[in-house]
């Protein structure tokens, strides 16, 4: 399980994703990464750097790895008080899918906001009827908290 994990880490370093900016275990420990992710283009996330954390389960790559923003964010997908994103986002997971493809989903859930899976209510509903409004907060709290 390790091995794996090790793999698939050197796999992103060595053919990195456009919008990694860094890989870092956290105490060296290789079940636990912080991931800097940049904002998308054409989002309210853009220009901010967004470190995600990934902890992976011993049962991994059967168990999907919990994530959770490190850094402030306002989606509805993501809980204000913790960070960590909506588990159903991942779809139903499955030994064949990998940490890329978890980076790749979230990198997506910041591109394209829906109210679809959401795990802060109020934020869901701004979204669906006052998308201006939404977009005007995530912006703001993304040059407060991730363009340092």
């Amino acid at each position: 399980m390790s091995k794996r994990l090790l793999k698939e880490r050197q796999k992103l370093e060595q053919t990195p994703l456009s919008y990694v900016k860094n890989i870092d275990l956290v105490g060296d420990d290789l079940f636990v990464w912080d991931v800097t992710l940049s904002g998308p283009p054409d989002s309210p996330y853009f220009g901010g750097s967004f470190i995600l954390r990934l902890e992976f389960p011993t049962q991994y790559p059967f168990k999907a790895p919990v994530l959770k923003f490190q850094t402030p964010i306002y989606h509805p997908s993501v809980l204000k008080q913790t960070g960590e994103v909506c588990g159903a986002v991942l779809g139903q997971w499955g030994p064949t899918l990998t940490a890329e493809h978890c980076l790749l989903t979230v990198y997506s859930l910041l591109q394209d906001p829906q109210p679809d899976h959401p795990l802060e209510e109020d934020i869901a509903q701004q979204l669906a009827t006052n998308r201006k409004e939404f977009e005007k907060i995530a912006k703001k709290m993304t040059k407060e908290h991730a363009m340092k």
